[in-house]
This record gives C-alpha cells, sequence and structure tokens, in this order.
C-alpha cells in the first residue's frame, strides 16, 4: 500500500505515524494491498478554500476526503478491487483546537481524522443517525487498536 504525506504546513508530526495508521486502517477494511493513498496536510487558508469549492461551506474544516476510483471494503474470501484511493486533506490548526477541547494530544486528533477520513473513501458516511453510529464507532474501534497494537495507552 503506498501512502504518501505532503505536509504544506509549519506542524511537526510523526508522519511514519500517520502512514501506519493509514497501512492498519486499509489492511484492516481489506483494501487491496495496491491501493494508493495520498494525506494532504494544509494550513486554514488553504483547507477554507477547499471547503467553499467543494462543501459551499465557510472557513476551515479539520479533514476532507476526495475518493478517485470508488474502491469499497473488501469482502471475506473476495478479491478486492486494485486502484487508488484517493486524498485526504487535513488542517493540523483545526486538529489543535478540537484536541484540546476533547483533552487529547493533536497527534491523537489527526489519528482519528486521518481514519474518519479513510472511511469517507471507502463509502462511509454519517448523515444520518444510524450510519454516524456505525461509523464513528468503527473508526474509534479502528484507532484503537491501532494505538493498541503500538504500544500505546488507549482512552
Amino acid at each position: 500500500m503506498s501512502v504518501d504525506v505532503l505536509n504544506e504546513t509549519d506542524h511537526r508530526l510523526d508522519e511514519l505515524e500517520l502512514v501506519a495508521l493509514s497501512r492498519y486502517v486499509m489492511k484492516e477494511m481489506r483494501v487491496h494491498p495496491g491501493a494508493d493513498l495520498c494525506l494532504r496536510l494544509v494550513d486554514e487558508a488553504a483547507m477554507e478554500v477547499l471547503h467553499v469549492q467543494w462543501m459551499d461551506l465557510p472557513g476551515p474544516t479539520d479533514v476532507m476526503s476526495f475518493p478517485m476510483d470508488e474502491l469499497r471494503p473488501g469482502r471475506e474470501g473476495e478479491e478486492p478491487a486494485e486502484g487508488v484511493l484517493g486524498d485526504i486533506v487535513l488542517c493540523p490548526s483545526v486538529a489543535a483546537r478540537q484536541a484540546a477541547e476533547a483533552g487529547h494530544a493533536t497527534e491523537e486528533e489527526l489519528l482519528l481524522l486521518t481514519t474518519h477520513g479513510i472511511l469517507h473513501l471507502l463509502g462511509y458516511d454519517h448523515a444520518e443517525p444510524e450510519e454516524e453510529r456505525e461509523m464513528f464507532e468503527l473508526q474509534r474501534q479502528l484507532v484503537l487498536t491501532f494505538l493498541a497494537g503500538r504500544g500505546r495507552p488507549t482512552t
């Protein structure tokens, strides 16, 4: 699985951990091992431009997902489709504010947002209450099992 990280901000982060998380989530979701993903970190001005252009909403947001080949999670016993998963755009400064409000580290928020973005690329959504419960529980489990596998405390 190819995961590229393009950090266009001054925010210092552990790019290797973001790559490891992305690969973990894609593996757990049975994405084809040859799939490509790009993580792009941008400042608030760049995120606001994307947010207005694609969602017609004002201000910067935390994460946006841009699917390419509309890949879906693989199923047990079936060969997953090959292709480009897509791009995830993250805004570390927005993530930092959210992390402070939630009482955890910015790095943990970025892991959560990356997982959230990957799930969106795989067709998950949270427009309806049942969809939101399913997606948020899945993202919580994926982040917790990733952190536990790396020997990091989970809260």
